[in-house]
């Protein structure tokens, strides 16, 4: 196995630090904390440079909140600085570690996604129903035969564990220093248990923890053969037409978890699923010719839109509505759409 040592000379350079910066600024140049480290940015960067050599860079504390899209989700903000390094990180050892991933994680991946995923749920499932064979006595043409392994991995970011991760890195960078500061990002939390979580809303959280269940990657493709698996996050579906198989397949995979990962199946959001009952994933409640947007989708998006019209944020409420219409568009909603700029346009007359 190829291995990568005496990487901290590039993760330092200039060269890298002023491309972490320019990925880190990207859509937010008019911040005030973008513009204040931009007034002396040289010296930032030398300073930073001379921290990550020596090995004194010290992260600041996270700034904590809480959102709810829909489901409450607490979230992790860095400093403007911290998410510079954090790049940083990612822009050194991402491309070493993208060379193993799988085909079929779809999360945190250049040309990869949630729109690329329900393309390829799509394609499983057409493959599992043999093209939408029907089950006996189908009453309509989306009851079709096959299953579906939905699950979740229950409270994954807080039970990440540090030293299994890193355990893991190691299998491909043996760089001890590059170690350390990766350990040092990792620490930077409110941790409920020593040496377990990753902070929500890091970068480098999210590129860990495909780099943490690329285990489970393996042991479903290599170890159980599974030949239809989509993973976004530690949300994770198995096709197949035998619902014994996959009931098998879920105990084979929550003992995995936990004698290897210190991880567990969430047991309520972890089912075996008929194709022909619409399977939730992504936003979405998928059926065999049509997928429209989940009830907590559409009322997180009135939510949002009831508090710029309240707040007469105009340039929030189109920018919302912008980025909501390219999601649902992925799913059978013209007449959604339709409907939503309609009222829109009402109420602007009013």
């Amino acid at each position: 196995m190829i291995t990568y040592d005496n990487l901290l000379g590039k993760l330092c350079s200039l060269e890298n630090l002023r491309l972490a910066l320019k990925k880190a600024r990207k859509g937010k140049t008019k911040k005030w904390y973008v513009q204040e480290f931009e007034a002396n940015l040289e010296n930032e960067l030398i300073k930073l440079k001379f921290e990550l050599e020596t090995q004194t860079y010290k992260p600041k504390p996270l700034k904590k909140f809480v959102i709810r899209d829909p489901k409450t989700r607490v979230i992790y903000a860095s400093v403007f600085r911290d998410r510079v390094v954090h790049h940083a990180v990612c822009n050194l050892i991402e491309p070493i570690f993208e060379k193993i991933f799988i085909h079929d994680t779809y999360a945190n991946r250049k040309e990869k996604g949630v729109h690329t995923a329900l393309k390829r749920f799509d394609k499983f499932k057409r493959k599992v129903s043999q093209n939408g064979k029907p089950v006996n006595s189908a009453r309509d043409n989306n009851m079709v035969v096959g299953y579906v392994l939905k699950a979740d991995v229950k409270h994954y970011f807080d039970n990440v564990d540090h030293e299994i991760l890193l355990k893991t890195l190691r299998k491909k960078i043996t760089d001890e220093k590059v170690l350390q500061l990766i350990k040092t990002i990792l620490e930077n939390h409110d941790m409920k248990v020593s040496g377990k979580g990753m902070p929500l809303g890091n970068l480098t959280s999210q590129f860990f923890a495909n780099v943490y269940l690329s285990e489970l990657d393996y042991f479903v493709k290599h170890n159980l053969k599974a030949k239809y698996y989509i993973r976004y996050v530690d949300d994770f579906i198995i096709f197949h037409r035998s619902r014994q198989e996959l009931v098998l397949y879920k105990w084979l995979i929550n003992n995995f978890l936990k004698q290897r990962l210190k991880l567990e199946l969430h047991p309520e959001k972890s089912k075996i699923i008929p194709l022909h009952n619409g399977v939730n994933f992504l936003g979405f409640r998928i059926f065999y010719h049509y997928k429209l947007p989940r009830e907590s989708n559409l009322r997180n998006f009135e939510r949002k839109m009831n508090f710029c019209e309240l707040s007469a944020e105009r340039e929030r409420e189109l920018k919302i509505l912008d980025g909501w219409f390219g999601y649902v568009m992925y799913g059978n909603t013209y007449k959604l759409r339709r409907k939503v700029l309609h009222q829109l346009a009402i109420n602007s007359s009013l």
